[in-house]
Parts: structure tokens; C-alpha cells; sequence
């Protein structure tokens, strides 16, 4: 027995009879496009006894398919190509030269970003974002960074933001040598060239949230370009609601020959790099280290991107990153947003951080020609599966609160109601406390408290909010509070 609130805030009593029968209401309701299995999706095979029903993948619609068919291959390989070309990306390299070093890749890079923003009708907008490194780690006198930063403003709810980037730096054997050749090509060409596939497609589509694609610097030297980055949007108070890197996404063959071209890694930590001593008794107290923002954004990637539309399988790791390796997420994952890495399956680490050099017959280098630019469309497709859903999706639902101030055996769940003009309801998610995946679904509606006859000490909860076409937001773990 409990007590959840109707859309115009009056309190109701609730029994699990009304609950079930208001639960059946509302998926008619809330939901306008059935939900279909697909083969690739990471669910269990046995759900647990208890109210709702299996949770199911999200399906691409026909706007996200035809999006993804419009990722072109050619283009991804050309880009490669070019920016391999350009002999030597590192951070330190000469920013002068047209055609070797970092500033001649950073204004060809500009240049591929303003002509898909002149197609969009003033939503993308694209800058140089420039500072001046000090000497730091890694850099040994003042160096001027750049970042360039694609940014396709939201429609209908702007300040909502989802960020994408790849690192355009490259670096040699030795990390200070600016002058050798370091082409790049999978580390980190191939992440750059999903951000500028993804800004074309996306620049002549009118999206619901904002989403912001970066080419970013620094990155080998000590993540100083996405750290930057991050800083500026901190500063502005901008609410990002989910960032991915993308590196080293160009290969699908091993070291050992062995080859994995359907699948992608992605990293996403679980005690929150931000979390704070309070947080963390929290944490400890409710059993919340596999419930961590990034590791929801991480179930909602594999809820929107496994599937025939993409070819891929998104293998999601429990770590914030590889031993000895951090990417760019790591500086949005300081700032305390919820971030993963997209890395390829298995590495070659004769192909990164390698002088250009043949020994005993064996080429060493980051060269083009060990790049796979199918299965780097298909990371593409990923990407962009995930951007579109979280971007035409409602938000992440705010304040989520369950409530823990009295002993009982059902639970009450508490959240603050959405902006978005076409918001439809919400649905309680909830799972075994052993399972990785969330098991059960039950849609409750336009509402923003519920009562449920299952006890929150024994399962996992959370809450993701629906609109009218069916898509669905990332989930979000309550609280415990009042």
C-alpha cells in the first residue's frame, strides 16, 4: 500500500491491483511504437518473478535508419587518409606550416566542419576554442591548444547537451618528438573521421537536444585539449547529460592476426571519478557500484545501437579505461558527468606510439593501410544511433529519489516532471541485484511519484522517461531520501 501522485500532483492511494491495471493503462498509453527484440541486445534470459514485463531493445525508426544509412565508408577512409597525410599531428609540431604538422591538419579539419555547417541553416555553428598551455607535463614550453568544436543546437530543448569527440594529435615512439612522422591513422584519425561523418549527416537534421562533435588537441601530451573543453562547458553551466570519446576505433584485427569486426568496446567506470565523500557513503550504504551514471548511459547504448541498423555489438567493459591508457572522457568524467570510452575490440600495439620502421620484415606505424574503414563505418553507425536516440529523447529524469523513511516492504519512488514539449510518462526499470542488465519494465505515466508492491531492499530500481514517439531517456538511480 502507498500513495503516487496523478499528473495534477493529487495524491491517490495505490494497491498492487491498481497498480498492475494502471501499469497495463499506461503502456497503451506512453508508448507508441512497439518494442522488438533483437538478436545482438545484451538482456538475460531468465527474468525474475514480479510486476511488469521483459525489458526490450529500442529499435532504430525509420528517421535513425536512414541517418545511419547515410554514413558513407569513402568518406571515413578519405579522411583517414588525409589527416595521416599531413606527416606528423603532434601537439608540438609547427602550427604554421599549410601542409605538415598540427595546424595544417586543425584548418583542414575547421574547413571539412564550416562546409557541412553552411548546410545547416545556422544550427551548426563551428569555432577554433584556443588557449595557451603553460609548461605542464608533457609540455615543455607555453603551446597554444586547439580545439575544433562543432556544435548542432537543439530545437526544442538546447540546454540539454550531448558531446562526441576524437583527438586530432598524434604522437611518435618518444611522446616529446614533434618532428618525426606519426600518421595517426588509428590513433586517433579514425575517431576524428567519426566526428566529421557524424557533424555532416547531422548538420541538415533538426535535433531536439544540442549535441556538440570536437576535434580536440592535446590529447598524448595529457588530455589538456578535452580537459579545456570540458572546463569551458562547466564554466557555462551547461547540463551534459552523456559524452563519448572515440579512440583508436580503426581496426578490427589483433596483434595476432585474429579478427573481431562486429564488435566495440566501451569503457564506462563505475565509482564515479567526481564522487565525493558524501557520495560515497551513499554509494556504500545502497549497493550502487555497477549504478553509476556512465554505466546507465552504457546500458542505454547497448538498448539503442545493438542491432541490424549498425552491424555492431558494443561490448561494455567495467573500467573507466585500459590499464596504463586514459582517453578524453576522462576529463568530462572529472567535471562529474556521466562518459565512456569507444575503443576497438583488440589492439596491435605495433600500429600505436610506434616510429614508422620496418624491423626483422615487420612494419611498425600507425599507417593507414592497418585501418579497417568498413568496421570504422560501422563504429560511425554506433555513434550515431546513440547520439540521435539520447538527443530526440527525453533527458535523464532529475531528483529521483526512493523513499527510505519507513520500514516497509514495497517501494515509493519520487522524481521531478521533464520540460520537453512532447513528454509522454515514464516507466520504473528494476532488476536483480546480481544482474548486470535491467530485467523489468512497468510504464506508470504521466507521474512523478509511484508505489510499488516489490521491496527495495531486495532488487535495484530506476527511472527513464518516455515521449510520445516511444523513445526513451537513459535511466536514472534514485537516491534514497523523503
Amino acid at each position: 500500500m502507498g500513495t503516487h501522485e496523478t499528473a495534477g500532483g493529487r495524491p491517490t492511494r495505490s494497491t498492487r491491483r491498481t497498480f498492475l491495471t494502471a501499469s497495463a493503462a499506461a503502456t497503451a498509453a506512453t508508448v507508441a511504437a512497439p518494442l522488438a527484440a533483437t538478436p545482438a541486445a545484451a538482456t538475460d534470459t531468465v527474468t525474475p518473478p514480479g510486476p511488469g514485463h521483459p525489458v526490450r531493445p529500442q529499435p532504430p525508426d525509420r528517421e535513425l535508419t536512414a541517418l545511419l544509412r547515410e554514413i558513407d565508408r569513402d568518406r571515413i577512409e578519405a579522411t583517414v587518409r588525409r589527416l595521416a597525410a599531413f606527416g606528423t599531428r603532434h601537439t608540438l609540431s609547427d602550427q604554421n606550416d599549410p601542409v605538415r604538422g598540427i595546424g595544417a591538419a586543425r584548418d583542414w579539419i575547421h574547413a571539412q566542419l564550416a562546409g557541412y555547417a553552411a548546410a545547416s541553416g545556422g544550427r551548426m555553428t563551428v569555432e577554433l576554442q584556443s588557449y595557451v598551455q603553460q609548461p605542464a607535463s608533457r609540455i615543455p614550453t607555453a603551446t597554444t591548444i586547439t580545439n575544433v568544436v562543432a556544435t548542432l543546437r537543439g530545437d526544442t530543448t538546447p540546454d540539454r547537451v550531448y558531446v562526441i569527440t576524437g583527438h586530432y594529435d598524434s604522437r611518435a615512439t618518444d611522446v616529446m618528438d614533434a618532428v618525426s612522422d606519426a600518421p595517426g591513422a588509428d590513433d586517433d584519425a579514425s575517431g576524428v573521421a567519426v566526428v566529421l561523418e557524424l557533424a555532416r549527416v547531422l548538420a541538415t537534421r533538426r535535433s531536439e537536444a544540442t549535441i556538440v562533435l570536437a576535434a580536440v588537441a592535446g590529447e598524448e601530451q595529457g588530455l589538456y585539449g578535452s580537459a579545456y573543453l570540458a572546463g569551458r562547458l562547466k564554466a557555462a553551466g551547461v547540463d551534459v547529460q552523456g559524452m563519448f570519446s572515440n579512440d583508436i576505433v580503426g581496426s578490427s584485427t589483433a596483434d595476432d592476426g585474429t579478427r573481431d569486426p562486429r564488435s566495440v568496446r566501451l569503457f564506462a567506470e563505475g565509482v564515479p571519478t567526481a564522487e565525493t565523500p558524501a557520495e560515497a557513503s551513499v554509494r556504500q550504504s545502497v549497493g550502487g557500484e555497477n549504478d553509476s551514471p556512465s554505466r546507465q548511459l552504457a546500458r542505454f547504448v547497448s538498448d539503442v545501437a545493438c542491432n541490424g541498423a549498425t552491424g555492431m555489438r558494443v561490448r561494455v567493459i567495467y573500467r573507466r579505461d585500459r590499464y596504463l591508457r586514459g582517453s578524453d572522457h576522462i576529463s568530462f568524467l572529472r567535471e562529474g558527468w556521466p562518459a565512456g570510452r569507444f575503443t576497438e575490440p583488440n589492439e596491435d600495439f605495433a600500429h600505436q606510439h610506434q616510429d614508422v620502421r620496418v624491423v626483422d620484415g615487420v612494419q611498425y606505424g600507425d599507417l593507414p593501410e592497418f585501418c579497417d574503414f568498413d568496421y570504422i563505418t560501422r563504429v560511425a553507425r554506433v555513434n550515431g544511433a546513440t547520439l540521435w536516440s539520447l538527443a530526440q529523447a527525453p533527458g535523464t529524469p532529475k531528483g529521483v529519489t526512493v523513499v527510505t523513511t519507513n520500514l516497509t516492504n514495497d517501494t515509493t519512488l519520487r522524481w521531478q516532471r521533464g520540460t520537453e514539449p512532447d513528454l509522454a510518462g515514464y516507466e520504473v526499470v528494476w532488476r536483480e541485484t546480481t544482474a548486470p542488465e535491467w530485467q523489468k519494465v512497468l510504464p506508470v505515466g504521466d507521474v512523478t511519484e509511484v508505489t510499488i508492491d516489490l521491496s527495495k531492499d531486495n532488487v535495484f530500481f530506476g527511472v527513464r522517461a518516455v515521449d510520445r514517439a516511444g523513445h526513451r531517456s537513459p535511466v536514472a538511480f534514485p537516491k534514497p531520501g523523503s
